[in-house]
């Protein structure tokens, strides 16, 4: 069996480390082409010595001198490259196999993108590059050849769970049954959501996760953008997809077919286990995952998502029904109002209501190239910025 070639874009992040900790469990299989990372250089140090990639890239050029001169001391021939063409040089590279799209937030699109053009197998665990440019996206797919692989636990269980290469609609298929956790604030009394902390929103119940993510999770907003994101990828109308709450975390997805049948992909949360079948697919291996004790879990709970108090996943679904940068606009605004959050600048309440704001008020342009996308994510954050700081202000 010969070696298939990855680039792990995002290689420090949760879902990097995930993707790393498979592949040293199948050395015979898979080998590293290049890791990448923002700002965590002693990680990224400490990962290519490990795996010993021909090229590491940071965000900045400053960084990227930094972790030469450490890793010249050490001996190693792994190239550093910096910024943005360096992303995407690593990802669009003739002789990487895969590509696992771990970046998050918009940062992640165009080196996705690329990926993408050149019919990579593309591991898609960056929702945002799908969810900002969407039939551009998927166009792209179609056109290249390149292979798709959901790695969100959610978009790889439905994946499992439909006909293979077959679109939400053929075979039978009729709807999809998205599950969610519903975060730490589930059961949290409206009136103490204004007092929610950074450190509460991103103590997930269930998954370990970023902060960004996990504040999305807290918001739902995760929630939201999977929902756009599965709409996309399986072909489906925002009527063909629902969102159950179900706060075990055990049942991935569901889906639902004309005959009555529902199909449901489980196991325990921790994300090797999509990242293992997004590099093994068709196939499968070892992931180093517990098996799923049904006893132990003893019962499996679901409702229905309260908008009410999860307005981000209402603003979702209106974002993919408006069409045009929609999508764009919203994911750009929640970016901006999570990174004040996270920042104490801002209370939780506030991501919601500048999410909402920055929808009403940026212009909406034809999402036909992926100039006009990039151009409504930043206005998008103009907007979203200029509307924080008047909260800022106010409080």
């Amino acid at each position: 069996m010969s070696f298939k070639t990855i680039t792990v874009l995002g290689s420090t992040g949760s879902i990097g480390v995930s993707t790393l900790d498979v592949i040293q469990r199948h050395p015979e299989q898979y080998q590293v082409f290049a890791l990448t990372a923002h700002s965590r250089m002693e990680e990224l140090f400490q990962q290519v010595q490990q795996f010993n990639p021909r090229y590491a890239v940071m965000g900045d050029e400053q960084q990227a001198q930094t972790l030469r001169n450490r890793l010249q001391q050490v001996g190693s021939d792994t190239e550093v490259l910096s910024g943005p063409d360096a992303l995407v040089n690593v990802a669009e590279h003739a002789e990487v196999d895969y590509v696992m799209a771990a970046i998050v937030g918009a940062a992640g699109l165009l080196p996705t993108l690329a990926a993408v053009k050149q019919g990579k197998r593309v591991l898609l665990a960056n929702k945002e590059a799908l969810v900002m440019s969407g039939q551009l996206f998927m166009d792209a797919v179609a056109a290249s050849g390149a292979e798709l692989l959901p790695i969100d636990s959610e978009h790889n269980a439905i994946y499992q769970c439909l006909p293979q290469g077959h679109a939400v609609m053929q075979k039978g298929v009729a709807k999809i049954l998205l599950t969610g956790s519903g975060g730490p604030f589930r059961n949290l009394p409206l009136d103490q959501f204004q007092q929610v902390t950074p450190d509460q929103a991103c103590a997930h119940p269930n998954w370990s996760m970023g902060r960004k993510i996990s504040v999305d999770s807290a918001t739902m907003m995760n929630k939201g953008l999977e929902f756009i994101e599965a709409c996309w990828l399986f072909g489906a109308s925002t009527d063909q997809v629902e969102v159950v709450v179900h706060p075990q975390s055990v049942i991935h997805s569901m889906v639902q077919y004309v005959d009555g049948s529902v199909l449901a992909q489980m196991g325990n949360p921790d994300m090797r286990t999509p990242i293992a079948y997004g590099l093994a697919w068709p196939d499968r291996i070892e992931a180093g995952v517990d098996t799923l004790d049904f006893v132990k879990v003893a019962q499996l709970d679901f409702q229905a998502p309260d908008e009410q108090r999860f307005p981000c996943l209402r603003l979702a679904r209106e974002a993919m029904d408006t069409g045009k940068t929609a999508p764009a606009v919203l994911n750009a605004a929640n970016e901006e109002a999570v990174a004040a959050f996270l920042d104490n600048q801002v209370p939780f309440t506030t991501i919601a209501q500048v999410n909402q704001q920055v929808l009403e008020q940026v212009q909406l342009l034809d999402a036909a190239d992926i100039e006009s996308v990039l151009a409504a994510d930043q206005e998008a954050r103009i907007v979203a910025k200029a509307l924080l700081k008047q909260e800022q202000q106010r409080i």
